[in-house]
């Protein structure tokens, strides 16, 4: 079974509190259960793996480097500064996604630029949740 690791950076736990406006009124914990779901559906295994911490997340990239198939990730604010996240997903051989949320290019102008696109084979925005669940269908097409 093919295996992909979905993280979630900072403030994304809040999903479901957190400027419900833009993110939806749906908690992280039913997001993540229902990513699971999906991923299981595709035939694949899904951790899902959620930190604040940006060094958290780097350490999560190289401890799974050689034990998954792809990779999805939703780095929130890291997605526009983070260049050690960045350095850390270009280590990495396989497939990896970028998703929001929110579509980043119709919001402030500091968040329409992502350092983290050119290490990754597409992105997918503004979908809300769904967001997800489209890079789930996109990366089981690639590995």
């Amino acid at each position: 079974m093919k295996k992909i690791l979905v993280l979630m950076g900072p403030n994304l736990n809040m999903t479901g509190w957190r400027e419900v406006n833009i993110y939806g009124n749906e908690t992280a914990e039913s997001i993540r259960a229902q990513v699971e779901e999906k991923a299981l559906k595709l035939g694949m295994e899904c951790e899902v793996y959620q930190s604040n911490w940006e060094g958290a997340l780097i350490d999560k990239i190289h401890d799974i480097m050689s034990s998954v198939d792809g990779i999805i990730i939703n780095a929130g604010a890291l997605t526009h500064y983070s260049i050690a996240l960045r350095d850390a997903l270009a280590c990495v051989n396989v497939p990896c996604i970028e998703v929001h949320m929110s579509n980043i290019f119709a919001r402030e102008e500091f968040r329409r630029k992502s350092i983290l696109s050119d290490v990754c084979v597409g992105q997918i925005c503004g979908f809300g949740k769904e967001s997800y669940i489209l890079a789930l269908d996109a990366i089981s097409s690639l590995i």
